[in-house]
């Protein structure tokens, strides 16, 4: 079949180059920048500095950004600023909330650019674009992976209604040398690296859900930016490091229910440091416990065809993290009033967007 055309040569204008942001949050000089230089240079960056607002942080001559620190986001949102999180990484959805533009990639500070097998350097921004352009497949499971990527189509047996595909939300990179690992794995494999490059790019099913990293994730912010909410986490919350896990797991139920699609796997980047195992346990331990309850709640969250907007969806999702998981802890209560604000908050700056619940 005709594949989308996505491509794009060295010498023409970068993909999107107007319609996308990179958010990065940080609390340390952005030096990681210049190796990105090639890929980064020509987008417009949203940085949202976390901790000491008072800290200068520089940032590498040549790039197009903003910066956002706390008396920012508490200058902007007001009492709303609750909703997001301090001394935590989860604080880059806020970038997400005052971009402008279609696409969001985001990115941590200490991932790196990868290289393919061959010895080249891997441009991951490129290859999330590509991944958000073509559709998805999440209705059935195509055995070649992507069936839109050159050399690849639908296998015998795949019914010809469902070849058009869906719209791609959200495309979900990987990484190689560190994985991404949670304490108890990283207390036990401490030499573990991740060397393996699988050239495979798959549409995750409907009705399955994922571990979704925040390092290297790309989205289309105008089909499910009201949703990448990476929740209460950090300063003054008894959880961490469940921020873009609790973001996968809404996004998906969501997209499940729009008829959305998620892709995982290139691109690669380099993730360069491994946190601290013990720093780790000590925020992800309650996560740990609560996720055996969790999961079972996101598989069997329903909702209702009244549900038409990312924004409805998310409300009444809320409401059944409420009544279902408040009896759990009453973190949970919070975070459901957290979600409720995130929205208001959401709709006040993107008023474009807004819809009535």
């Amino acid at each position: 079949m005709a594949k989308p055309s996505v491509s794009a040569s060295p010498s023409s204008t970068p993909l999107l180059k107007d319609e996308l942001d990179i958010v990065i949050p940080t609390i340390r000089n952005l030096d990681f920048l210049e190796m990105w230089r090639p890929f980064f240079q020509p987008y417009h960056l949203i940085i949202v500095q976390d901790g000491d607002p008072s800290k200068v942080i520089k940032v590498p001559e040549g790039f197009a950004y903003e910066l956002y620190n706390r008396n920012d986001i508490n200058k902007i949102l007001g009492p709303k600023a609750s909703c997001i999180s301090f001394k935590d990484s989860a604080c880059r959805c806020f970038g997400y909330m005052v971009s402008k533009k279609k696409y969001i990639y985001t990115i941590d500070d200490d991932c790196f650019v990868a290289k393919d097998p061959t010895g080249k350097e891997i441009n991951a921004l490129e290859q999330h674009i590509k991944n958000l352009l073509c559709p998805s497949t999440p209705f059935f499971f195509n055995t070649l992976y992507d069936p839109y990527r050159d050399g690849a189509d639908f296998v015998r047996g795949y019914p010809f209604s469902l070849r058009e595909g869906v719209p791609t939300a959200v495309s979900h990179g990987l990484w190689l040398n560190i994985p991404d690992y949670d304490a108890p794995t990283q207390l036990v494999k401490p030499l573990e690296r991740n060397t393996r490059y699988v050239d495979a790019v798959m549409t995750i099913p409907k009705g399955t859900l994922f571990p979704m990293c925040g390092m290297n994730l790309a989205f289309d912010r105008e089909l499910i930016g009201p949703a990448m909410y990476f929740g209460l986490m950090g300063d003054g919350q008894p959880i961490g490091r469940y921020d873009d896990m609790w973001a996968g797991w809404c996004i998906k139920v969501i997209c499940d229910h729009l008829g959305l699609g998620v892709k995982t796997g290139l691109p690669y980047i380099w993730h360069s440091k491994a946190s601290n195992p013990f720093v780790n346990l000590k925020k992800e331990y309650k996560g740990i416990y609560w996720q055996e309850e969790l999961i079972p709640f996101f598989q069997s969250v329903a909702l209702p065809k009244e549900c038409t907007s990312v924004q409805k969806c998310y409300l009444e999702l809320s409401k059944q993290v409420k009544a279902k998981l408040g009896k759990v802890d009453d973190y949970f209560n919070k975070l459901a009033d957290a979600m409720i604000t995130w929205i208001e908050a959401w709709d006040e700056l993107n008023p474009s967007t807004a819809t009535a619940a």
